[in-house]
This record gives structure tokens, sequence and C-alpha cells, in this order.
């Protein structure tokens, strides 16, 4: 069984596990490897390496895209929330923002965040309310 493989951890629909070497040469730096796991649940034979290579490099992009935005963007990393459930209501308040504006076809997240702050008027028509007030001021 897969689970007492993986030190008794429980994946139940698991059926492949693999194991991924990487090695890394920043420039001017010395080469760096690791190993890292990936659990499935496609069998060997509905799956090549060459398939869950490209899957594995499709994940990491883009959770290292969403990863660097949240935090350069908007400081994720040093944040000081971290009481109960307000850690992951922030990073989904900022997921939807960044999936809010990438949508609206920003290509600059960091860019249109900054604009926004400058003019936060900017934000109203986003949210669906007019920025201009009708006669009653509302």
């Amino acid at each position: 069984m897969l689970a007492d493989e993986l030190d008794g951890i429980a994946f139940p629909h698991a059926r492949l596990a693999i194991r991924v070497h990487r090695r890394r040469k920043h420039t001017g730096r010395r080469e760096t490897r690791e190993s890292v796991y990936a659990v499935t649940s496609l069998d060997a034979h509905q799956v090549g390496p060459a398939d869950l290579a490209a899957a594995i490099r499709g994940h990491w992009g883009v959770e290292n895209s969403s990863h660097h935005i949240r935090d350069v963007t908007f400081a994720e990393d040093a944040s000081t929330v971290h009481t109960g459930t307000a850690p992951r209501a922030m990073a989904t308040f900022r997921n939807l923002a960044i999936g809010v504006l990438k949508t609206l076809g920003a290509d600059n997240i960091a860019k249109t965040t900054r604009a926004i702050r400058d003019e936060p008027e900017r934000a109203l028509p986003i949210l669906g309310v007019p920025d201009h007030p009708d006669s009653y001021g509302t």
C-alpha cells in the first residue's frame, strides 16, 4: 500500500508516487540540490515521465506567480495577521483582488494596485459602484 511506503501518510486515491530531483544554479552561487515528492491518482500506464514533469512545472509556475504577486505586491510574508482563520481570509482577499484585476485585463498587478492606492475612486467601477453620485448623494 502506498501509505505504508510514505511513512503512514494516507492519500486514499493515490496510485503513483514520484520523486523529483532538482538542481539549481543561480548566477554567482553554488549549485543547490533537493528532492521533492509528488502523488497522483493516475496509474503508471496512464501518464509518462514527460507528462508528470510538465504537470509539476505547470503547478509551480502558477504557484510561484501567485505567491510572488501576493508577497511582493501585498507583502504577504511580512503580514502580522496570524490568529485564527484571519491569515487564510487575507490570502483569499488577496487572491480575489489579483483574480479580479487579471480578469479586467491588468497585466501589471503592482502598477494597478498602486494606481488604485493613489486614486481610490478607481476601485469603484471595479466593484460595480458608479464613481459619480446621483443627485441624492449616494
